[in-house]
């Protein structure tokens, strides 16, 4: 999945950060919550973990913000402040789920799955990664609102590298989610179809989108 953190502690929020990407998800971390707000707008997260002390704006403010402009992450509020009250304003603000500090780091993980599955990632019909938009009704693509034509074979390495942005994906990983078959023996098919997507999705554009990662695999960075 993938999550964002907004933490202004940075002993806290390197901590979560890096406890939640050796759980397997991809994790971007903010202080504030304008910069909060300004992701969740430009980017695509499953869930949100949200302090309520912020430097800014107020936690429960980014979460009413979020919701009035449309924004359906789920929403995790992470907090010291833990009176019946407190945990009452946070939900009816539009979070969905409230843990108090001090916390069980194996608590606030399986609480996060479960926001993951509820939040319906499966269901979506479009997935945003920087400038990159897939339709997963018309597989139609966008990058900065241009058109790109890809195969259904390219479309859906495109859609595994967007849904694993930011993430190291290997060669093994790309071949049996495409085609469920050894690796060792389309190592150059892999290759083959990287080199088209990539002459696709960045001719003519000044930023490189699928980077090799050498000796491993591939990874998508968006910004």
């Amino acid at each position: 999945m993938r999550l964002l953190l907004i933490e202004d502690d940075s002993l806290l929020g390197k901590s979560i950060q890096r406890g939640l990407t050796d759980a397997g998800h991809a994790c971007d971390w903010v202080t504030r919550g304008d910069e909060a707000l300004r992701r969740a707008k430009d980017e695509w997260y499953d869930v949100m973990v949200l302090d309520l002390m912020l430097p800014d704006l107020s936690g429960l403010d980014v979460v009413r913000r979020l919701r009035a402009e449309g924004g359906e992450q789920a929403v995790l509020i992470l907090t010291a402040l833990g009176s019946l009250d407190d945990r009452v304003a946070g939900l009816r603000a539009g979070a969905d789920d409230y843990l108090v500090k001090p916390f069980a780091f194996a608590e606030l993980s399986a609480r996060v799955d479960a926001l993951g599955r509820r939040s319906g990632k499966g269901s979506r019909t479009e997935l945003r990664e920087g400038p990159l938009v897939l339709d997963l009704r018309t597989r139609r693509v966008t990058r900065d609102g241009r058109d790109i034509e890809l195969t259904p074979t390219e479309f859906n390495l495109l859609e595994y590298l967007v849904r694993n942005a930011d993430q190291t994906v290997t060669r093994r990983m790309l071949c049996e989610h495409l085609w469920d078959a050894d690796w060792e023996g389309v190592t150059n098919v892999i290759e083959v179809h990287i080199n088209r997507l990539r002459s696709k999705i960045e001719r003519g554009f000044d930023d490189r989108l699928i980077h090799t990662v050498r000796g491993i695999g591939y990874a998508l960075r968006a910004r």
